[in-house]
């Protein structure tokens, strides 16, 4: 249940992410689109205003006459204002000679000079989209049966009075962007779909790995625990059989001599300082070596030394109570009081009443458990 809601969740915060991503993003798209789309208008309504403004200065120039010029350009341009974009011609007074729109022949020319002025300024490409949708605004709030249009480009004729102007259907362009913003938020719908759905079934497929990772983790923890915990009680077994094995010594004295030849002496002789002491082998806690010496550690935590390496120490002593832990390290059974894992197959002892730990690594981890099962 927890995962189901987890993977819930998670589906929920992937979906608001992109959403927040993709509410900014599309914006940008459709407004870098649009305004690639009618600059591309554009510049097509300047080179075509300025090869008729280049024709129509040919015939004055062939001395054709210039109604003759009018109505051949007339004749060219008939019903194109349903395009996005289309030419007219007016002359300096600002009259409209012709038209695509016949019945706009005669009409005074309506432009908007500081959209064609900032039309023709050079970075003029991030502007048009603002613009021209604005200007639409303006004129959808007067008139929404009337044709929508705009003059954004002029070239005069050379040699005459009269003007050919670029304009562009506004209705047209405002169609055109619609369809561009239907066609970007139906690619961010699918692919915000098949992003979240993909991502969904990502994390739920990692986190189904995981966690069966995990679970096998947790199994192996498990069964390290388990013979961990049977590790020590082993040990505990081994050292109350140990003591009552000490008790049955000491009360039966008859038996001391052959135990003492079978198990090996009952104490050592070291050194403290220059004094020669023997130590019993019972209250040996644990030995090592240091800086070549070795050094022998009681349960009362008195210290002395020996000449004698720690092989051979281990010579003299029992080898059911003491054992070879590592290269620097004898311990005794009895001195035991935990023992923990360390690393991937290590063992950690940790000594009775002494800050010592003492490593025993992978290879001898196995001696030592068969050791605690003698």
């Amino acid at each position: 249940m927890r995962k189901d809601k987890l993977y819930f969740l998670t589906f929920i915060s992937i979906s608001v992410i992109f959403l927040i991503i993709a509410s900014f993003g599309v914006k940008y798209f459709i407004k870098v689109s649009a305004n690639q789309l009618i600059e591309v208008q554009l510049e097509s309504s300047k080179r075509e205003a300025n090869e008729i403004a280049k024709l129509v200065h040919y015939q004055i120039v062939g001395g054709i006459d210039k109604q003759q010029i009018i109505n051949n350009t007339q004749s060219a341009i008939e019903n194109t204002h349903n395009e996005a974009s289309f030419i007219c011609l007016f002359d300096w007074s600002g009259k409209q000679v012709c038209h695509p729109n016949i019945t706009k022949v005669g009409q005074k020319v309506n432009s908007n000079q500081s959209l064609l002025k900032s039309l023709n300024e050079e970075d003029s490409s991030d502007k048009l989209y603002d613009l021209l949708i604005d200007q639409r605004k303006e004129n959808d709030s007067i008139s929404s049966t009337e044709m929508l249009s705009e003059i954004v480009y002029i070239s005069p004729v050379k040699e005459s009075d009269l003007i050919v102007a670029a304009q562009v259907n506004l209705s047209k362009i405002s169609a055109q962007t619609i369809e561009l913003k239907k066609s970007f938020y139906t690619i961010f719908a699918l692919m915000g779909g098949l992003i979240i759905l993909s991502s969904f079934f990502a994390v739920r497929i990692i986190g189904s790995y995981y966690e069966k990772q995990l679970e096998q983790k947790n199994i192996s923890l498990e069964s390290e625990l388990l013979n961990l915990s049977k590790l020590n009680t082993d040990l505990i077994a081994y050292q109350q059989k140990v003591i009552k094995s000490t008790e049955e010594e000491s009360t039966e004295t008859t038996e001391s001599a052959e135990s003492t030849k079978e198990s090996g002496k009952k104490r050592i002789l070291t050194y403290i300082r220059n004094e020669l002491i023997p130590v019993p082998i019972n209250n040996i806690s644990y030995i090592y070596t240091e800086n070549t010496i070795t050094y022998i550690v009681c349960f009362d935590g008195k210290k002395s030394t020996s000449n004698d390496s720690l092989d051979d120490m281990l010579m003299n002593l029992d080898t059911s109570l003491f054992f070879r832990a590592n290269r620097q390290f004898i311990i005794s059974i009895t001195a035991i009081a935990k023992i923990i894992k360390y690393g991937n197959s290590q063992l950690k002892i940790l000594i009775r009443d002494a800050d010592v730990e003492i490593i025993i690594s992978k290879n001898k981890a196995a001696e030592f458990r068969q050791w605690l099962n003698i």
